[in-house]
């Protein structure tokens, strides 16, 4: 039962809410005529508002949780750790727990990937691999790579070179003015989807703009970036191992360094621990965040092969030293956190669940969502799924985008107890790697709830 003293209080955060607070990616004219749900603690796979209604966090709290809220390890690993201290600078000094860190993602990363830079974000850690790329080859003095491919429909990021590289017209074009020309290859899901294409022409189609791309453009590349396997902000768009191969390969047959952003895709999203296994592919740089400290703290990194890092290692006076940090680069809170999320990887065995769990739940798409009337497709790469909501399924007409569908879809599984969350018009599912069976089945009931009430299906 909700006190008044509690009521008084959550009446009091969403005044404060309103009153001084800028939300991202949200229009604050809506906002403001909403009631918000405000979130008080965590639980395990849950968050719990503060009535005490408890909802299944199904998109990992923007697809960074891994292991749940309140892991008793991360929790008593940044507890001993506020024993020590909770920041130093990594600018003339170290710690041991940024040190051990580095050593334990060299262990884990893709062959070849020895050096980590830490920064804060995803977006940063994007910025830091397109600024290594540019300064390798200028140390280099091949000043004539200096550009990037890039996918058409990638999104990496918010900051000026991530958005370059990512462009969204819907989300950036207000800023296209500042950001830098990206040479854009097509993905095999337009040619499939927008031309009606089936999937093997659709991935042979793309493989040759992509080869005809370098074949015009290689010797100016400095690198190509790609989200692997999934292009996850622009809705969940998955490509074949095989597309993701033959990029590596053009990249490195054009001199060109491959920049793998697994900022959403990293730390088991896809049923490996990287995306980029799946397709035996070895980066030279490769961009890691959200899932780094189990969606505890804000920490990024990028890898770097050693033939990368030895361009930068001169005496001071070449300038050669790569002049980029954060304040809070390598925070010791952080770096505690993501010790103890890989330590419960191994400990739980957390692939293994995955491997146990993605089956049920892709199960469950084919059985009963994709079927639904409004549904267009249901798309999945391990726990990341986008489904698409349509106004019609044979033509594939969208919904006006003032109807906001997918929007109202993912409040009505609310009424369900479960929070999602969309991408336009595709409701968005990635729950945390740690979900059980029954909560499977009760993410899966929400989202058909919730499409079947908007769309009156």
């Amino acid at each position: 039962m909700t006190t008044s003293d509690e009521g008084d209080s959550e009446s009091q955060s969403v005044r404060r809410d309103f009153g001084a607070l800028w939300h991202p990616f949200t229009q604050m004219s809506e906002w403001s005529r909403e009631d918000p749900l405000v979130i008080e603690r965590g639980e395990g796979n849950a968050l719990i508002d503060d009535q005490g209604r408890r909802y299944l966090d199904g998109v990992s709290s923007l697809w960074c949780n891994v292991h749940g809220h309140r892991h008793p390890k991360i929790d008593a690993a940044i507890r001993a750790q506020l024993d020590r201290v909770a920041h130093t600078t990594m600018l003339g000094l170290t710690h041991p727990g940024a040190a051990e860190l580095a050593e334990r993602l060299v262990g884990v990363a893709p062959n070849g990937l020895t050096r980590v830079f830490y920064s804060d974000a995803g977006a940063t850690a994007v910025e830091i691999a397109l600024k290594q790329a540019f300064q390798y080859f200028a140390l280099r003095g091949e000043t004539n790579r200096s550009r990037f491919v890039s996918l058409a429909d990638a999104y990496h990021g918010d900051t000026i070179g991530a958005m370059s590289v990512g462009y969204s017209e819907a989300y950036h074009r207000h800023h296209r003015p500042l950001l830098f020309d990206t040479i854009r290859t097509t993905p095999p899901h337009v040619f499939r989807w927008e031309r009606g294409l089936d999937p093997r022409a659709a991935l042979q189609v793309a493989i040759d703009e992509a080869r005809r791309t370098f074949e015009v453009h290689g010797d100016e590349v400095a690198a190509l970036i790609v989200e692997p396997l999934v292009q996850g902000a622009a809705g969940i768009w998955p490509h074949p191992p095989e597309y993701l191969a033959e990029l590596a390969r053009l990249a490195k047959e054009a001199g060109a360094l491959l920049i793998c952003d697994e900022v959403a895709t990293g730390f088991g999203r896809t049923g490996t621990m990287f995306a980029c296994e799946q397709a035996g592919v070895e980066p030279d740089l490769m961009c890691l965040g959200k899932g780094l400290t189990g969606g505890y703290l804000p920490l990024a990194a990028t890898l770097a092969t050693e033939a990368i890092f030895e361009a930068f290692v001169a005496p001071y006076e070449e300038l050669a030293t790569f002049f980029h940090g954060h304040t809070f680069t390598g925070n010791p809170l952080g770096c505690a956190a993501a010790l103890a999320s890989l330590d419960v990887f191994d400990d739980e065995q957390t692939m293994a669940h995955v491997a146990e769990i993605v089956p049920l739940l892709h199960g469950r798409l084919d059985a009963d969502v994709a079927s639904l009337p409004q549904v267009g497709d249901v798309r999945r790469v391990g726990l990341m799924v986008g489904v698409e909501l349509v106004q019609d399924r044979e033509t594939r007409a969208h919904y006006e985008p003032a109807l906001r569908v997918g929007y109202r879809a993912s409040l009505a599984a609310r009424k369900h107890g479960v929070i999602i969350r969309p991408l336009g018009d595709t409701v968005v599912l990635m729950p945390p790697l740690s979900i059980t069976k029954d909560e499977i089945g009760q993410l899966v009931d929400a989202t058909i709830a919730g499409i079947r009430e908007v769309t009156g299906a």
